[in-house]
């Protein structure tokens, strides 16, 4: 019996967690959406506002990565509770996703530094 409510307190947190995760895309879109207007409405030269706008896409790879790794998080304790083949592989896509997004946000801003 008990065992059952910590398993439904765990689907549940599962649940929020995913929320959570699409939560701060739409904070990331929506803080890089008006930051882009911003830019496009105040520099008086492209390459600043391409600038800036370059910096705001990095930027929102940072929330996307962030947004992946609670998902991750919400993955790990569903595989957990239901160690099917389907959470493990859902599971294992989400990392590697999340892992060619950071490979190539870091070669992005690195690059992005030596300019």
């Amino acid at each position: 019996m008990i065992l059952l409510e910590f398993k439904g307190i765990l689907q549940a947190l599962v649940t929020i967690l995913e929320w959570l995760s699409i939560i701060i895309i739409i904070y990331g879109v929506m803080i890089q959406f008006v930051g882009f207007i911003k830019a496009e409405l105040t520099c008086k030269k492209r390459s600043l506002a391409t600038q800036k706008v370059l910096m705001l896409k990095n930027f929102l790879g940072i929330y996307i990565l962030f947004s992946l790794e609670v998902l991750i998080c919400a993955d790990i304790i569903e595989s957990i509770l239901d160690p099917s083949l389907n959470h493990i592989l859902s599971l294992s896509a989400i990392v590697i996703i999340r892992t060619v997004i950071s490979y190539f946000l870091n070669k992005e801003i690195e690059s992005e530094d030596k300019t």
